[in-house]
């Protein structure tokens, strides 16, 4: 169970907090905060099963769960058409755990970003080598720079490269992370950014493999971002019988996750290593992946932590 100070907080009517609010509130510190307590979290709480739905070309998902005083559901909403507004838009709905009345709506469009970036630090720390210093991203859409900026607050990374479809896209990532980071960043090839990486995230929504297994070197991490729906693949399962395969939630990253390609691999959760319940890495030369596939106490904590700050502010 999880003791998050929300009950506390909780005001006599239910607090909307907008997207504009959230924006301005958000940071790496609290994001990760939230996301260690996700995690920590699921090792006792509760993750239900995701919804996914469709509104002709729009797409949305629904993820519930519940620990300790939070309840409640996380919208994710895909409305490729936009244009003057983003195209992923997030909406937390957090419950009275007393009465199941509402408590809180927290859009969380921006904050969602640093939430599945969090995530993404959460299992670098974790899994990645010490001394690892060359990172690599693979996709050039919004969620890649939060990516960066993220495992750079978490391991010393000194170069970061950045591959991409277009070349124009990485080119303009790669100057994104040089002004927001200061870190040295350039684009390249596929073959040689993963082969040169000491961690390797992947941020796209792509439907089949972004690299060829026999790339990654001994000792690499994986992060793989993008898989959350049937069908999407950013790894070659080739790599799964070299690597030890790590989660958020082993039963939804085996159905929705990067891990539905992964057959009757064995996955550890990541919550389980954070707590101490299970080993992470165990040597230099392991290849450690984890799988985020996103799940709902992610979104319960990160609103509570919204809302705590809303409230002290």
């Amino acid at each position: 169970m999880t003791d998050t100070g929300f009950r506390e907080i909780r005001a006599s009517v239910p607090v909307l907090i907008t997207e504009s609010e959230s924006s301005s509130l958000i940071d790496e510190e609290l994001a990760l905060r939230a996301a260690r307590e996700a995690f920590v979290a699921s090792t006792t709480g509760t993750a239900f099963p995701v919804v996914i739905g469709h509104a002709s070309a729009n797409r949305f998902t629904l993820k519930s769960g519940s620990a300790g005083d939070l309840v409640g559901v996380k919208v994710g909403s895909y409305w490729p058409g936009n244009v003057e507004i983003p195209r992923h838009n997030s909406t937390i709905v957090l419950l009275s755990p007393e009465t199941g009345r509402l408590a809180a709506v927290v859009e969380a469009g921006t904050a969602n970003a640093y939430r599945t970036a969090a995530a993404d630090a959460l299992a670098v720390d974790a899994l990645a080598r010490s001394d690892a210093r060359t990172l690599t991203v693979i996709g050039t859409g919004n969620q890649a720079l939060y990516e960066v900026r993220a495992v750079a607050r978490v391991r010393p990374i000194d170069k970061v490269l950045v591959v991409g479809r277009r070349p124009e896209a990485a080119s303009e990532l790669a100057r994104a992370v040089i002004d927001y980071t200061g870190l040295p960043a350039e684009p390249a090839e596929a073959q040689t950014a993963v082969g040169a990486a000491d961690i390797v995230v992947t941020a796209t929504t792509a439907r089949a493999p972004l690299f060829d297994a026999a790339w990654i070197t001994p000792g690499t991490h994986i992060s793989a971002m993008g898989a959350d729906g049937p069908g999407k693949q950013e790894l070659p399962p080739e790599l799964y019988h070299r690597a030890r395969l790590f989660c958020d939630l082993p039963d939804q990253s085996s159905a929705i996750g990067e891990f539905q390609h992964a057959g009757s691999a064995v996955l550890t959760p990541l919550g389980a290593v954070l707590t101490g319940a299970a080993e992470g890495r165990r040597s230099p030369e392991d290849i450690t992946v984890f799988d985020s596939s996103g799940f709902a106490l992610q979104d319960l904590t990160l609103a509570a932590a919204l809302l705590r700050r809303h409230h002290d502010s």
